[in-house]
């Protein structure tokens, strides 16, 4: 890389303890052949992973907040600091082939219409004597409101070929960064899990596509900082987040017309988690994804209405302390509400219903 060369993309690290992963991230961030700013959005760790990557790496930029605001408000930050042309979404337990942002950098100039482009993504560990695994290639979404990470346990070797994909996994995925001011950020009530499902979604209703590039290559540990596959935090902020993005997403009609299977996906999983123990923790998450369609609506009135909205303020002790050019978040940086993009949306809602449907069979045989 020429020191000269100017920087394009800036690459987003919202680091939460950790330590263990965050040095060799950051090595393999600056050891891409792709010129890239670097920014880490510290969210309140406690481990010394903040003073570790100010020591060892002082030309990453840091913005540090006082507590634990959640994967989207983090990744909101950074991206609203940024000026290149391409921001790089990527969790703190990854480490990426050399040439991967350029890869993903190519992958995305090719496709006009392209919002996100998402790295083929390995697992990072795998048990003594078994071939590498893949992690995600690219998420899927169906009709039973269901989202589920393409090729997920399966062999390194398979999913060569790049493809469209429902929406890209914010772990490390390549974001258009002007389409952001046209849909919207990461909504923020997520706080984390699924919110990079509701953003390709929100792409989709504006026309926008997602892609999936296997040349990138990205190494992934899963699941460092919440408590592995499955948590009761997990499944209360996932089933949530769930039925908070479909009432967002789906019009009306739409989600009449889907009903049926999306209560048929909830009974299925409904039992599923009762199995796991974790029964109490998935009705914990619809109550929460009740609440916060009703917080949506109610701004979405005032909005209608020109009234004041309550707002859902991050806390106080997170705030961004206002230094030189830093400014001070004192409210969430986006919040969703109901998608509305007019009648010409109406097309694109008949693409993705149809998405849907390919889903069901993607489910089982991807």
């Amino acid at each position: 890389m020429r020191p000269d060369q100017e920087k394009r993309i800036t690459v987003v690290i919202p680091n939460y303890n950790g330590i263990k992963y965050i040095e060799n991230c950051l090595r393999s961030v600056l050891a891409q052949t792709e010129p890239c700013e670097v920014i880490v959005v510290d969210n309140g760790s406690t481990d010394g992973s903040l003073q570790r990557i100010r020591e060892a790496f002082p030309t990453v930029r840091v913005m540090e907040l006082g507590a634990n605001t959640g994967f989207c408000h983090a990744c909101n930050t950074g991206i609203h600091v940024t000026r290149t042309e391409f921001v790089m979404l990527l969790n703190d337990d990854t480490t990426m082939e050399p040439d991967c942002i350029e890869k993903l950098r190519a992958a995305i100039e090719r496709r006009p219409y392209a919002f996100s482009v998402q790295a083929k993504m390995l697992r990072m560990h795998c048990e003594e004597g078994q071939p590498q695994q893949i992690d995600g290639a690219g998420d899927l979404y169906c009709a039973m409101g269901w989202a589920f990470a393409r090729g997920k346990g399966k062999s390194a070797q398979k999913y060569r070929k790049p493809c469209g994909i429902f929406s890209s996994c914010a772990g490390a995925a390549l974001y258009r960064r002007s389409v952001f001011d046209v849909i919207g950020y990461l909504d923020e009530r997520h706080f984390c899990y699924l919110e990079d499902v509701d953003l390709g979604f929100r792409a989709q209703r504006f026309g926008f596509r997602n892609y999936y590039e296997p040349e990138a290559v990205v190494y992934h540990a899963g699941s460092a900082s919440s408590g592995g596959t499955y948590s009761a935090f997990k499944e209360v902020l996932t089933a949530g987040n769930n039925y908070y993005l479909l009432y967002k997403n789906l019009p009306g009609v739409q989600y009449a017309l889907n009903v049926p299977l999306i209560q048929l996906g909830i009974a299925i999983k409904r039992k599923y988690f009762n199995g796991k123990g974790l029964g109490e923790a998935y009705e914990k998450g619809l109550d929460r994804g009740k609440m916060l369609v009703e917080r949506a609506k109610a701004a979405d009135a005032a909005a209608r209405y020109g009234l004041p909205a309550a707002g859902d303020p991050i806390p106080e002790e997170a705030c961004y302390e206002v230094t030189d050019e830093r400014t001070q978040h004192v409210l969430p940086l986006y919040l969703g509400g109901k998608v509305h993009t007019g009648p010409a949306g109406f097309f694109h809602c008949v693409r993705i219903q149809g998405l849907l449907w390919l889903g069901l069979i993607q489910r089982l045989f991807v």
